[in-house]
C-alpha cells in the first residue's frame, strides 16, 4: 500500500514511518537511548544514525518503524563534531600548521574498544578548523567521512603536535542531512507524545519529522503510483515507469525513489538509463512501502 504524501500524514503514520533528531544526553549509549524513543513512541522498531559512546552527546537522527529499512542512508553522508583535543604538553606556535595537515585522506585503524574488526582503514577528513586554544587545550571542529575515529584522530593530531594528545569532550553537530539546529530532546519527545494523546498534535509533529527527512541528501528518481506498486511487489523500477531522475545522479549511486507527492517508495543502486524504452534503472535495496 502506498502512504498518503508527507504533509497529510496522521500521527499514527508518522510515528510508523518518521524520523526524530534527536539530542543525545551523555550516560546512556546510542543503544540505549534508540530503545527509550521506541518505547516512548510505542513502535515496534527503532534504529539510529551511528554509535556514539556514552559520554557523547549531540545529533543522533532516530528511525521509527518501517523507516529503520532506510538506516544505510546514513552511512552515505559526512558527520560533523566539535571536540575537545587535550594537550599533554603547552601547544606549540605552529599548532595552526599541524592541525591543517589533517586535513585529507588518513590511515585509521578503529580502537580496541570498537563496534568493528580492528584493520587499517581510510578516512577522508574534509574540514578540520582548530576555533581555539587555551592552555594545554584546543578546541576543533570537524567535517569528515562516515565511519571516522575521533578519538584516535586526537591521539594523532597530540603525536604530530609533539606533546602527546587524548580526545576530551565530544558533541556531534551534524550527521547528513541533519544538525543541531532543530534538535529535540527525550523529555521534547515524551512532553510531545502526551501532548498529542490529548489532542494537541502540533508539538509532535515539531519533534517528529516524516521519514522522507533522512532521504533528502540522497539523489532522487520519481516513479509513476503503478510503478511504486510493483516495487511493493519486489519488481525493480523499470524505464517506462520513470517520470524523473536528478541531473546529478550517475550509475552506481543510492538514490531514493519518490511517487510525484513526495512519498518515499524505495532505495536502490542507479543501474540504468531512464531515457531507455525498457530495462532496469533502479535495482532495490530497500523497499519502503
Amino acid at each position: 500500500m502506498l502512504r498518503d504524501p508527507p504533509e497529510h500524514r496522521s500521527v499514527g503514520d508518522l510515528l510508523s514511518f518518521g524520523v526524530v533528531n534527536l539530542d543525545k544526553p551523555p550516560g546512556p549509549s546510542a543503544h540505549q537511548v534508540t530503545g527509550w524513543v521506541r518505547d516512548m513512541a510505542d513502535v515496534d522498531r527503532a534504529a539510529h544514525s551511528g554509535t556514539l559512546d556514552p559520554k557523547v552527546t549531540g545529533c543522533l537522527p532516530t528511525l521509527l518503524g518501517d523507516a529503520t529499512r532506510m538506516a544505510q542512508v546514513f552511512l552515505e553522508g559526512s558527520k560533523e563534531y566539535v571536540s575537545v583535543l587535550e594537550l599533554h604538553g603547552p601547544a606549540s606556535a605552529d599548532i595552526d600548521s599541524t592541525v591543517a595537515e589533517f586535513e585529507s585522506k588518513l590511515y585509521q585503524k578503529p580502537p580496541r574498544k570498537s563496534a568493528v574488526s580492528r584493520r587499517l582503514r581510510v578516512r577522508e577528513i574534509h574540514d578540520l578548523d582548530l576555533l581555539e586554544v587555551k592552555d594545554r587545550q584546543a578546541l576543533l571542529r570537524i567535517r569528515c567521512e562516515s565511519g571516522t575515529y575521533i578519538r584516535k584522530l586526537c591521539h594523532d593530531l597530540g603525536l604530530a603536535l609533539g606533546t602527546g594528545g587524548h580526545m576530551g569532550h565530544l558533541r556531534r553537530t551534524a550527521t547528513d542531512p541533519f544538525d543541531d539546529a532543530d534538535l529535540a530532546t527525550l523529555h521534547d519527545l515524551k512532553d510531545a507524545l502526551a501532548f498529542a494523546a490529548e489532542g494537541d498534535e502540533s508539538w509532535l509533529r515539531d519533534v517528529v519529522s516524516p521519514a522522507e527527512r533522512a532521504l533528502s541528501h540522497l539523489p532522487s528518481v520519481t516513479i509513476a503510483n503503478s510503478a511504486a506498486r510493483e516495487v511493493a511487489n519486489g519488481a525493480p523500477v523499470y524505464a517506462p515507469g520513470v517520470f524523473d531522475v536528478d541531473a546529478d545522479a550517475a550509475r552506481g549511486d543510492l538514490v531514493a525513489c519518490f511517487t510525484d507527492d513526495g512519498s518515499a517508495v524505495c532505495l536502490g543502486e542507479l543501474v540504468g538509463d531512464a531515457d531507455a524504452d525498457s530495462g532496469e534503472v533502479v535495482s532495490l535495496e530497500a523497499v519502503l512501502v
